[in-house]
């Protein structure tokens, strides 16, 4: 079993920067891949970046060079670094984690955080 906590978002303007928090608790070892994923209002949740535990990274073509996804192991947490921030990357942001999957697929994560908004304005 493996808890999830974000946090890190906020309301900003177009072009500003955030750095979400991803806590993680519980029986960590067991996860093979942890990412973050976004949900807009009327749009299924999709990946926007993933973290393997010796540091590979995937991005979705929407976020690359803008987004960028790190781990502190000793500190257990997952952080995403967002710079250049625009009015479509209004969502709902949560990390996840996968004991047998590594890519940007929802399905294939079992464990998940509540979520933390980002709302950007123009």
């Amino acid at each position: 079993q493996v808890q999830l906590v974000e946090s890190g978002g906020g309301s900003v303007q177009a072009g500003g920067s955030l750095r979400l928090s991803c806590a993680a608790s519980g029986d960590t070892t067991s996860s093979y891949c942890i990412g973050w994923f976004r949900q807009a209002p009327g749009k299924e949740r999709e990946g926007v970046a993933r973290i393997t535990g010796d540091g590979r990274t995937t991005y979705a073509d929407s976020v690359k060079g803008r987004f960028t996804i790190s781990q502190d192991n000793a500190k257990n947490t997952l952080y995403l670094q967002i710079i250049s921030l625009k009015p479509d990357d209004t969502a709902m942001y949560y990390c996840a984690a996968s004991t047998f999957y590594c890519g940007l697929a929802r399905t294939g994560y079992q464990y998940w955080g509540q979520g933390t908004q980002v709302t950007v304005s123009s």
